[in-house]
């Protein structure tokens, strides 16, 4: 098993919202890539598909796989391995990906990095390197409203309390990097984290005072806490600039990650939650490592079977 949970796991023991609305039932209008280039309309959903579960197919591939499934835009992952790795990634497979999106009018609203808030030293100006790295890569590939950033943050749970004060010295750190760099780092709460709940997370945004720091939203590492979905809704959405979903099975003492629909999560209520709560951020299936390193794992088939789950919940749901 590999992925962001065992990045929290050897993190911990190593040491301009977007205002476009990107929810189910936009359409993408001819123009430029971005939030620029979703409108609402009464059309089909514009979910959104993460890469983080495509490494295994080239970048074009995997674009114009997306585009025709439905899918209205895409998160890149730059993670070591990925083709979007900011050290492989060069100019030239950056410009060619930059027209692609735009040809296949795909937005990118969000790119996956991989920090935590309980770094040693080193680590922690890696970080403080990425976050800079990663804008700069945000404005070559949607100069006009280029994607924010989206990230775990690491630790332990049953260590919060003898960890927050630091975890939150490195997000201060963090945040004048990204105020420095123009850009939001939307940090997500994680079964497996520190920050494993809706209030820790909030203790974060509300000390950190930072317009450059939000939330990124899952519910499925609630759902395995045994949290309410609108409860969370209702508590991190005010913050919340983009959403991952996928399902789970078990508890937070074991548990592993689903496609959706292949567990417990009602997305119809999920969807018609959104709607009434007011969301307008980006919706995007995250395929977890626990998936994605399983053999005979199909990054097609999986995005294809997630689009029929989601669309046709969106449907029901739609107001």
């Amino acid at each position: 098993m590999h992925g962001r949970r065992n990045f929290l796991q050897s993190m911990a023991v190593g040491s301009t919202a977007l205002a476009t609305p990107w929810l189910p039932g936009a359409v993408k209008a001819v123009g430029a890539v971005g939030a620029a280039n979703i409108v609402a309309a009464a059309s089909g959903p514009a979910l959104g598909f993460s890469l983080y579960g495509m490494k295994s197919l080239p970048l074009d591939q995997a674009l114009k796989v997306c585009a025709e499934i439905g899918y209205s835009h895409v998160e890149f992952s730059l993670n070591a391995g990925y083709p979007t790795e900011p050290a492989v990634f060069g100019a030239d497979a950056r410009r060619l990906a930059s027209a692609q999106l735009r040809a296949l009018k795909l937005g990118l609203p969000c790119l996956m990095v991989l920090m935590s808030l309980t770094a040693d030293e080193a680590a922690h100006a890696k970080a403080l390197e990425m976050i800079s790295m990663a804008a700069s890569l945000a404005k070559e590939l949607v100069n006009e409203n280029p994607p924010i950033l989206e990230t775990v943050v690491g630790g332990q749970p049953a260590k919060w309390e003898s960890q927050k004060a630091g975890m939150l010295s490195q997000l201060q750190d963090w945040a004048a990097a990204a105020e420095k760099a123009g850009t939001v780092i939307a940090i997500k709460a994680h079964v497996g984290s520190a920050v494993n709940s809706p209030e820790r997370l909030l203790w974060l945004l509300e000390e950190v005072k930072s317009p450059a720091i939000q939330a990124a939203y899952d519910y499925s590492h609630f759902e395995l806490q045994g949290m309410d979905l609108e409860e969370s809704l209702r508590l991190l959405l005010p913050r919340t600039k983009f959403i991952h979903v996928k399902d789970s099975q078990g508890d937070a003492g074991k548990f592993r990650f689903l496609l959706p629909g292949e567990g417990r999560t009602d997305y119809v209520r999920y969807f018609s939650l959104l709607q009434s709560l007011g969301y307008a951020g980006p919706v995007c299936v995250e395929v977890s490592g626990q998936v994605f390193s399983q053999a005979g794992y199909d990054p097609i088939a999986a995005a294809k079977s997630c689009w029929a789950v989601l669309s046709a919940a969106w449907q029901q749901a739609r107001v």
